[in-house]
C-alpha cells in the first residue's frame, strides 16, 4: 500500500514530510489497512488511499461509484463522526480532551487519535493487529506531525486532495 498521493509532488516541504510520515506509518506497521488524517471540519487532508480524494469529491454524483467500502474516504467520514461523538461524550462527563478512541470489531479495529486543533488521525487495522503497536506508532505520528499541521498547511493539503480528483 502506498500513501504517496499523485498531487504530492507540487507541495511544500512540510506537506511532503507529512505524506512521508503517513507512508512510513502504513508501510512499517503490520496490520494497518487504511489511514486518514481529517481536519476539524471533517475534510480529508491525507490518505493512505491515493484514490480517496476522487471518492470524497465525487460521492453521491449520478453514475459515479463512491469507492470501495472501507476505503480512506469512508474512514475519513467515520473518523470525523466518531471524533465528534467522543468529544461530546467527554464534555458531558467532564472528562477533558479525548486523547484516543479505539473500537474493536470482529473483523478489524478502528483507532482515532487527536493530532492538533481538532484534526484527527484515523487508522483501520486488521483483526489480528497488535493494538499497542498501532497506538504507539500513531502517537509517534501525532508527535511528529502535530506541530506542523498549521492552518496554512491544512489549507494546502485540502487543495491538493481536491486537485487529485
Amino acid at each position: 500500500m502506498n500513501a504517496q498521493a499523485p498531487a504530492a509532488y507540487g507541495l511544500s516541504s512540510e506537506a511532503r514530510n507529512l505524506h512521508w510520515l503517513l507512508t512510513n506509518l502504513v508501510d512499517e506497521v503490520p496490520g494497518i489497512r487504511s489511514v486518514a488524517v481529517v481536519s476539524s471540519d471533517g475534510l480529508l487532508l491525507l490518505s493512505s488511499d491515493p484514490g480517496a480524494a476522487a471518492a470524497v469529491f465525487t460521492a453521491g454524483q449520478p453514475g459515479v461509484p463512491s469507492g470501495p467500502r472501507g476505503s480512506s474516504a469512508d474512514l475519513a467520514t467515520i473518523v470525523s463522526g466518531l471524533g465528534s461523538l467522543t468529544a461530546g461524550a467527554a464534555r458531558l462527563m467532564d472528562g477533558g480532551a479525548v486523547k484516543q478512541t479505539m473500537v474493536a470489531m470482529e473483523e478489524g479495529s478502528l483507532f482515532v487519535m487527536a493530532v492538533s486543533d481538532g484534526s484527527l488521525l484515523g487508522v483501520h487495522a486488521a483483526p489480528d493487529c497488535d493494538m499497542s503497536v498501532i497506538a504507539y506508532h500513531m502517537a509517534l505520528f501525532v508527535g511528529r506531525a502535530g506541530h506542523v499541521l498549521t492552518p496554512e498547511l491544512r489549507s494546502e493539503l485540502r487543495k491538493s486532495m481536491e486537485s487529485a480528483q
